[in-house]
């Protein structure tokens, strides 16, 4: 047993050591930067390490800029940046990007929406054009975004029934914040997915979809040249927008803790949901909040504090 534990450390040792190297090798000078005059800015890192790519594109908008009436609309566009642009038709983008070695997936939370790429890196100038196609020309069809609609419609009604924890978040978040839109869910109200209206995708597009609002991400094995030249080919031309009026709702201050009670027939245990406001993430004390926050959260699952917490009495 001595002698794999030794393995086992020297296996960990070696694999720290790799680790550190190449954290080690990587600084903020290897990021090279650089803004189209419309605005979009491009971060590259060029790693040569093995012969595939990332790009990533984030858009500066989330829940927290939509307003009640349509709430959801930063999520749903998550999935209409899929469903057909000017050169490529629906369900297209997905299909030339798999047919080229790649893969693809999007997120959005309160603040960001992002839409991330990965792929071999022969297939770089293919990406570019199939990002610059849909936001470009996005083609917001009548038949796909009531297809959608009922898509995200779906997706709401079934995450409330299979997950607990999403019921009670946003019971949760609505009672945290009282004036701010972090109060409602990224997905949006039910009423709000039934009733937006063409215009308000449209006007909701224009505003945020514009390159002066996005920032895109290149890694891999690429060269800053080439990945300049293809942005001033395929993104260039795409016109800047009036930048979006950013969120200026403030909290008020919360005088007191606040606590909300969820019943729900189907759940047979219960569930605890805690919340705590803290800074902004421009706050120094931001990245130690988050890093306590993963400490503590690695600490509940542990079997001492689960007996501390939820034995019906001391056990130890």
């Amino acid at each position: 047993m001595e002698r794999h534990f030794k393995k086992r450390l020297l296996l960990a040792a070696g694999l720290f050591g790799l680790v550190a190297t190449a954290q080690a090798v990587t600084t903020a000078k290897d990021v090279q930067t650089f803004t189209l005059n419309n605005g979009m800015k491009f971060l590259v890192l060029e790693d040569h390490s093995i012969p595939n790519a990332n790009f990533y594109v984030l858009w500066r908008v989330g829940s927290r800029n939509e307003y009640p009436g349509i709430t959801g609309l930063s999520h749903f566009f998550e999935h209409m940046m899929f469903n057909g642009a000017k050169k490529h038709g629906p369900k297209q983008f997905d299909r030339v990007m798999e047919a080229n070695g790649g893969a693809n997936n999007a997120y959005t939370t309160n603040d960001v929406t992002v839409y991330t790429d990965w792929f071999p890196a022969t297939a770089l100038e293919t990406i570019f054009d199939l990002e610059a196609d849909r936001i470009a020309d996005l083609n917001l069809d009548d038949a796909m975004v009531e297809s959608e609609r009922g898509v995200v419609a779906s997706e709401r009604t079934t995450g409330l029934e299979n997950s607990p924890w999403r019921t009670l978040g946003e019971e949760v978040d609505g009672a945290a914040f009282r004036a701010h839109p972090y109060s409602w869910p990224v997905i949006g109200h039910e009423s709000d997915i039934k009733g937006w209206k063409k215009s308000d995708l449209q006007a909701y597009f224009d505003t945020y979809y514009a390159p002066n609002n996005a920032v895109a991400v290149v890694v891999g094995d690429v060269n800053v040249a080439d990945v300049k030249k293809l942005a001033e080919q395929y993104f260039a031309p795409i016109p800047a927008a009036e930048p979006p009026r950013p969120v200026h709702t403030v909290e008020p201050e919360q005088k007191g803790e606040k606590r909300v009670f969820v019943k729900k027939e189907s759940i047979s245990a219960p569930h605890l949901l805690i919340s705590y406001k803290t800074p902004a993430t421009s706050h120094p004390d931001h990245y130690a909040l988050d890093m306590l926050t993963t400490i503590l959260t690695a600490l509940l699952k542990t079997k001492w504090v689960k007996m501390l917490l939820f034995a019906d009495k001391p056990t130890i």
